[in-house]
């Protein structure tokens, strides 16, 4: 037999039984559609989170204040002993591994130009905050000393901000109103989307810290600036436990806590949860594709059995064959083929049904997913593998039979 023959025996003995071709190719082509939707999801759900990270900032920490305990009620976090702006420069400063630290403060306030006005977060930090989120500007500056140093009217919006008070409008140079204060626009911030929670980081104002402190939250008694928390980034190929440890004994020091006592801070490693979040993603793939292979699995012993079923239909035609010169060999690559024939045939359907259930779970469902090249090729070469590897011993027998033997077979 030439090198084609096997080929157009494979599809002509697959052709004389269509239905049950078909059949035996559902396992094949379930395994494969559900290999590709599963690791769709999976890998959406996974650059979801990354997406988040990269928003978020890499190798950075949140201090901010812990919870009180008052007359046995345990009152939660932020309630307990305040932070400063000094506790931030103190970080920066003493603590060998951090990059920056950047005081902050947030409220809520509701921001009128002229006839529009929105409802966002009005934010007081420094220029150090931009650096520990890896912000840049889209449009225009940031702070200076002069505005941190003289609590200048100006501010810094972000893209949803911008949208909603200008529309296509350039805002820079605009005055808003922020709690009836007059504040001028000096820069755009570039787009970031949503944090983990759902919430839209471009939603926001950022005011010079001292701006907020003496203009818009109208001052604070003392000589303490309270600040709400502290972003912290480490410096890159630093240990984030190290900074942590650091950050901790300082803040523990300048709080005059007594050994044993509950630190009245607490720190939370930001990057740390999403990239755990991160790896839970990649295992949750790595789950719904072994289970979906078990689909592949199924389908390849369907396949064995079928092929058993037509070896023994077909042994008079394997004893002719032989009788006429067909070779051992010839037999087994015969057989062979048209086990790996159904499997790949199974697997270009499973493959676009795979493509049609990633699509409507994208629009239907709402959910990211990433249909990947590599993933149609590992569900193809997997079942190809799968008609190999089940129709090989089915194959095998029919090669071993003897010719005297299979002529005589009823």
């Amino acid at each position: 037999m030439n090198f084609f023959a096997p080929f157009r025996i494979a599809l002509r003995a697959l052709a004389a039984n269509t239905l049950r071709s078909i059949l035996t190719m559902l396992g094949i082509i379930i395994g494969v559609a559900a290999v590709i939707t599963m690791i769709a999801v999976g890998s959406g759900a996974t650059q979801r989170v990354q997406e988040q990270m990269k928003g978020l900032g890499s190798n950075i920490m949140l201090v901010i204040p812990g919870g009180i305990t008052a007359g046995g009620v345990r009152l939660g976090a932020q309630t307990g002993q305040g932070l400063t702006e000094e506790d931030a420069l103190a970080i920066a400063r003493e603590v060998p591994e951090v990059q920056v630290a950047a005081p902050s403060s947030r409220t809520g306030a509701q921001v009128v130009a002229g006839n529009t006005n929105w409802s966002t977060s009005i934010f007081g930090t420094t220029n150090d905050y931009l650096e520990a989120r890896e912000w840049a500007l889209s449009d225009g500056r940031a702070f200076d000393a002069a505005d941190i140093q003289g609590s200048a009217k100006v501010a810094i919006i972000g893209q949803t901000v911008a949208r909603e008070l200008f529309g296509d409008v350039d805002p820079l140079d605009q005055v808003i109103r922020v709690k009836k204060i007059p504040v001028t626009v000096i820069g755009v911030l570039s787009k970031k989307g949503q944090n983990s929670m759902g919430q839209d980081q471009d939603d926001v104002v950022i005011v010079p810290i001292s701006t907020y402190r003496n203009r818009i939250q109208g001052g604070t008694g003392g000589k303490l600036k309270r600040i709400g928390s502290i972003s912290v980034k480490v410096r890159e190929g630093q240990s984030m436990k190290a900074a942590e440890e650091g950050i901790k004994e300082l803040l523990r020091q300048r709080f005059k806590v007594q050994p044993g006592a509950e630190d009245p801070f607490a720190i939370r490693n930001l990057t740390e949860i999403l990239q755990a979040q991160e790896a839970s993603s990649r295992i949750m793939t790595l789950l719904l594709a072994a289970v979906a292979g078990i689909s592949l699995v199924i389908g390849g012993i369907g396949i064995m059995n079928i092929m058993l079923v037509s070896v023994t239909e077909r042994t008079r035609e394997i004893g002719l064959r032989m009788a006429v010169g067909a070779r051992g060999r010839d037999i087994l690559s015969q057989f062979l083929i048209e086990a790996v024939t159904l499997s790949l045939i199974g697997g270009a359907i499973g493959v676009l049904l795979g493509a049609i259930a990633t699509w409507s779970v994208g629009q239907f469902a709402g959910w990211q997913v990433s249909m990947s090249v590599s993933s149609i090729f590992l569900a193809a070469g997997f079942s190809a593998f799968v008609g190999v590897f089940f129709g090989f011993y089915p194959a095998h027998r029919a090669s071993k039979l003897l010719p005297i033997q299979a002529l005589r077979y009823e």
